[in-house]
C-alpha cells in the first residue's frame, strides 16, 4: 500500500570517514553497517524506491547486494569532508529527473549512522507528513541528554546563561533539577521525512515547518565515534 505518494528512500554513504575508517561498510552485529538502513526501508509499506548516493563501488556492490539501487554514483567532489546533505540529494533528485523522469512527492533521509532505526519510526514519519499537509518536514527526536537551559557560554572568564532567563521567565534554571524544566529534545540524525520540494525550491533539507518524530533515547545512536560503535554493539546484542 503506497497511498498517492511516490515516496524515495535516499540513503547517502561516502567512502571517506575519519574517525571510524569505512565505517558505512564495516561489520555491526554481523552485517555492514548500511544494511540496516537498506532492510529496514525495505520493509515500509509507503516507501516505493530505495536508492543509495555513494561515489564509492564497494560500498554501491554491497548495497545492491543487500537490495538497495544505485543507479548512477556520485560525483567525488560531492563526497568531501565539508560537503552538507542538500548538494547531494539535489544531485540524485536532479539525475532521476533527467535520467528516469522520476520526480518523488517524499523523501525519507535515511543515514547509515542510526541502525536502531526501525520500520515502524520510519512509516511513523511518513504517517505524520502525509498527513499534515501544510508541513514541510518531520524529523526525528530524542530527550537531550544535557538541558540547553543549564548551558553556559564563557564570556572574559565569567559565566553567563546560554539561554537568556527572559526566554522562559525561569530565574536560576541552571540551579533547578531537570525535571522542573520544560522538555529539551534534540535531533538524532535517525529519520527525516521532506517533501522533494522543499529540497528543490527552498534550496532546504527541513523547510521552515518541521514537525517531531519522538524517539527513545535508547533508540537514537548516532555512529560518530569509536565510542559510539561500542555503543550500538552493545544495543544490537541487547535487541537481538
Amino acid at each position: 500500500m503506497h497511498g498517492d505518494k511516490e515516496i524515495l528512500a535516499i540513503i547517502p554513504a561516502r567512502g571517506g570517514s575519519k574517525s571510524v575508517p569505512r565505517k558505512n561498510i564495516k561489520l555491526l552485529g554481523g552485517k555492514p553497517l548500511i544494511a540496516y538502513a537498506i532492510q529496514e526501508a525495505a520493509k515500509s509499506k509507503y516507501i516505493n524506491r530505495c536508492i543509495v548516493s555513494t561515489e564509492d563501488q564497494e560500498i554501491a556492490d554491497i548495497s545492491l547486494k543487500f537490495g538497495a539501487e544505485v543507479p548512477t554514483l556520485r560525483p567525488r567532489e560531492l563526497a568531501e569532508d565539508h560537503v552538507k546533505d542538500l548538494p547531494v540529494f539535489q544531485h540524485l533528485l536532479s539525475w532521476l529527473a533527467d535520467n528516469e523522469n522520476y520526480r518523488p512527492d517524499f523523501v525519507v533521509h535515511l543515514r547509515p549512522t542510526a541502525p536502531l532505526r526501525t520500520v515502524e519510526h520510519i512509516d511513523k514519519g511518513i504517517e505524520i507528513l502525509m498527513s499534515s499537509p501544510d508541513t514541510d518536514a518531520v524529523r526525528s527526536v530524542c530527550p537531550a541528554a544535557q538541558h540547553p537551559l543549564k548551558m553556559w557560554r564563557v564570556d572574559d572568564g565569567k559565566l553567563v546563561s546560554y539561554v537568556p532567563s527572559s526566554v522562559y521567565g525561569i530565574e536560576e534554571a541552571y540551579n533547578h533539577p531537570r525535571q522542573k524544566l520544560p522538555p529539551a529534545y534534540i535531533q538524532n540524525g535517525s529519520v527525516d521525512v521532506i517533501r522533494t520540494s522543499v529540497i528543490l525550491e527552498q534550496n532546504s533539507m527541513s523547510g521552515k515547518n518541521i514537525k517531531a518524530l519522538v524517539m527513545e533515547e535508547s533508540e537514537s545512536v548516532n555512529i560518530d565515534s569509536p565510542m559510539d560503535w561500542a555503543m550500538a554493539e552493545i544495543l544490537i546484542k541487547h535487541r537481538k
